[in-house]
């Protein structure tokens, strides 16, 4: 028998709860129950019918199968550069301001690569998307986490960002943000991130802000970009990603941009690890990110129907949940009859009881065990039948 492999990394990685739950609900399927899936962020609408059909058209041109580049190919990285003066009022330069990544978590993992090492530090909020949380880790950095509050807005997670940069040491080299925020639903103002880009100014400090619900947004609210802050690109670099503001998670496309600095130095690490996304799929995108101009509207009024029905029918059985004004999820306190379960075993409860799946807040770090977290990628008439399954289930409401 070989000797036992002493891995790196891995080791330290805690079990991922999500798994859990995952398991349960696969369980229960087996067994012929209907659980309605609202646990995993995976977005259930349709790709633009426009990128399936370039999409189709550009693999079937076979100088589109080589090696593509890290980079991404120059008509993109001009979409995307289109796409910020567009939406935001922003000017980037396609060149040196712009770079595509092999999605969002791919972008963000490796540009901890390169801005931090053993030794060094990062602030990141928690509750958080796990990434977020573990991408510092991985570059063998401490990832210092700061409470992001109930979730009801973001200058006091950003007050508390500052107090705890001025007092830690080493002093962090990287604070990472997201907002709308995934899980809380937290979201910033454009003020708010005007007054963070004004204090990193004047230290050495890279804000890394991933905007991955920049279209996703409810009851005319517009999220603001951190480029749109006098002085961003001194200071801050932003992800956007077409994952769910165009239904395409499964085609892995998103952007850094920002600081030429920064963006050129994930580019030099990029060029060793990688050739880029496939060239059809980058070809499509360009062309969506052109021609379907109305779609990330199409889709955040879909999620703001089904946060209507779900946040609607929970206040009707007796779950109090303010509605989120971003995301594609619902952020729910554990009703304090079932608080002192847990987040873990709640989620346990309410799939054997209720037949419906959730996710359970501790996945998401310090702060999440009292909540749950409600992905809406159901439609409307699913939703209701899950609000049923929890009226019936959860009996002390």
């Amino acid at each position: 028998m070989p000797r036992e492999i002493e891995f790196r990394r891995i080791p330290g990685l805690p079990p991922y709860v999500f798994t859990i739950i995952d398991s349960l609900k696969l369980a229960a399927r087996r067994e012929g129950r209907d659980i309605v899936d609202l646990g995993f962020g995976n977005p259930d609408l349709p790709s633009p019918q426009i990128a399936v059909d370039k999409l189709t058209e550009a693999a079937h041109n076979q100088r589109n199968h080589r090696y593509s580049s890290s980079r991404g190919i120059p008509k993109l990285r001009q979409a995307v550069a289109d796409l910020y003066q567009r939406r935001f009022g922003v000017t980037l330069d396609p060149e040196t301001q712009i770079i595509s990544t092999i999605g969002a978590k791919e972008g963000f993992s490796h540009l901890m690569w390169v801005l931090l090492q053993p030794g060094d530090a990062a602030i990141v909020p928690t509750p958080s998307y796990p990434i977020h949380i573990w991408g510092p880790y991985f570059a063998g950095a401490d990832a210092r986490q700061v409470p992001i509050g109930d979730g009801d807005d973001a200058a006091g997670f950003i007050d508390r960002v500052m107090e705890a940069w001025e007092l830690g040491w080493p002093k962090p080299r990287v604070i990472v943000l997201s907002f709308p925020h995934n899980p809380t639903t937290t979201i910033a103002q454009l003020s708010d991130l005007q007054r963070l880009v004004d204090w990193a100014k004047d230290r050495d400090v890279v804000l890394v802000h991933d905007l991955a619900y920049a279209d996703m947004s409810f009851d005319g609210w517009t999220p603001p970009s951190i480029m749109q802050c006098e002085g961003a690109t001194e200071v801050a670099v932003e992800l956007y990603s077409m994952t769910k503001s165009y239904s395409m998670a499964g085609w892995r496309v998103a952007f850094l941009v920002g600081r030429e600095d920064v963006v050129g130095a994930l580019g030099k690490l990029k060029s060793y690890l990688d050739y880029g996304t496939f060239q059809p799929i980058q070809i499509a995108a360009t062309v969506t990110l052109n021609e379907a101009t109305d779609f990330p509207a199409e889709v955040s009024e879909v999620y703001e129907s089904r946060r209507n029905a779900l946040c609607d029918g929970l206040n009707r059985i007796g779950w109090a949940i303010d509605k989120p004004q971003g995301t594609m999820f619902v952020w729910a306190r554990i009703p304090e009859p079932y608080r002192a379960m847990g987040s873990i075993e709640f989620a346990k409860h309410v799939i054997e009881t209720c037949d419906v799946a959730v996710s359970p807040g501790v996945g998401f770090g310090a702060g999440g065990d009292e909540f749950v977290r409600f992905a809406l990628i159901e439609n409307e008439h699913r939703i209701g039948q899950a609000v049923r399954g929890l009226k019936k289930g959860l009996t002390l409401l």
